[in-house]
């Protein structure tokens, strides 16, 4: 199986929802399915099939997140000696030389990815660029927008 890099905070997360998951929704939708059951005939019953379509949301995400953390390699970016480069979990600032702006970004697994957050995907294009580079290296990237120019203000390992 091919292991996945998650940070150690993406995967608390993704535990705490699993955890919740199984402890609140699996329950409440089985209450709910109880319950339906108990108003009679199945085959006409609305809410019995929207309970039951709801377990099988609730089962396919639980699998899901399952097989995300079985296949998921842990990395904790402040125990990783980077010696100043930029490397899985590491926190960027950096200067878009376009727009004269500062961006902050967590270069992060695939599953925890968030743009609105700052968390971009180790296999998207601007963090493919930033790998490897050191603080005051200037990088060029091109993304669907165009090709854009980074120059790396900080680099922290958080």
């Amino acid at each position: 199986m091919k292991k996945i890099p998650i940070t150690a905070a993406g995967a608390e997360k993704l535990k705490t929802e699993l955890h919740r998951l199984k402890t609140v929704e699996r329950p409440r939708i089985i209450q709910a399915i109880a319950e339906a059951r108990s108003h009679g005939d199945l085959s006409e019953n609305a809410e019995y099939h929207a309970a039951k379509e709801q377990q099988g949301f609730i089962e396919g995400r639980i699998a899901d997140f399952e097989n995300r953390l079985a296949s998921a390699q842990v990395i904790d970016p402040q125990t990783v000696n980077a010696d100043g480069r930029v490397v899985f979990g590491a926190t960027l600032d950096l200067l878009d030389e376009h727009s004269g702006k500062e961006v902050t970004y967590q270069i992060v697994g695939d599953y925890e990815a968030d743009l609105a957050q700052g968390r971009i995907s180790i296999s998207s294009p601007i963090a493919r660029a930033l790998i490897g580079k050191e603080e005051g290296d200037v990088v060029e990237v091109q993304v669907p927008g165009g090709l854009r120019t980074y120059e790396i203000l900080d680099i922290r390992y958080v």
